[in-house]
């Protein structure tokens, strides 16, 4: 008897769920999606498949490739999402993305830099669209910044080499014009 009142329960959360997954990612929809071309070192804002603002930006000075583990210094390729807003006194304001992702957690786990456990930890925050763990071997804190105490040294750099450690950086007026942009949910598409 109390197994069918077990399952009868686990039945009665699935669709609780199921009828709440529509709600949840309506909540993180977001009518702009940011898509970074590495290559190109351009930030594109993008509403209805059109490029309504461009950036220039400076990227990971770890090279072409995509982010393997902390320490590299490679922005990472693929599909990812922002979780986090906040201000930053090294960088103005920071937009954190959901890095590691659950590709990036698969293959980690494939090459053998993250456990069992951190790759599931990983699945259970792409599941619930939030923050996944940061201090794993993948590395973490990835995001799009500003580039914090403007300087003109700070401004040649900026515009003539990648300098950051795998973020996405902008200048500081830029970040936070894309406040205007990006919200939690917003999708952030990285290409090589």
């Amino acid at each position: 008897m109390s197994y069918l009142k077990n399952e009868s329960l686990r039945i009665l959360i699935f669709i609780t769920l199921f009828l709440l997954i529509p709600l949840v990612n309506s909540v993180f929809a977001s009518e702009f999606e940011i898509h970074v071309n590495k290559a190109a070192n351009l930030l594109n804002v993008i509403q209805d498949n059109k490029i309504i603002k461009q950036y220039s930006v400076s990227i990971g000075r770890g090279g072409i490739g995509d982010k393997k583990k902390v320490g590299d210094k490679r922005t990472p390729v693929g599909t990812y999402y922002v979780t986090k807003l906040k201000d930053s006194d090294k960088f103005h304001y920071f937009f954190g993305l959901n890095y590691p992702n659950l590709k990036d957690g698969f293959f980690g786990y494939k090459r053998g830099l993250i456990t069992i456990e951190q790759f599931n930890a990983i699945k259970r925050a792409s599941s619930n669209k939030i923050t996944p763990p940061q201090n794993t071997k993948l590395g973490g804190a990835i995001g799009i910044h500003g580039i914090g105490k403007q300087t003109k040294q700070k401004l040649l750099i900026h515009k003539n080499i990648n300098w950051t450690e795998g973020c996405i950086a902008v200048e500081n007026h830029e970040v936070m014009e894309l406040k205007k942009f990006i919200k939690i949910g917003t999708l952030v598409k990285i290409t090589e």
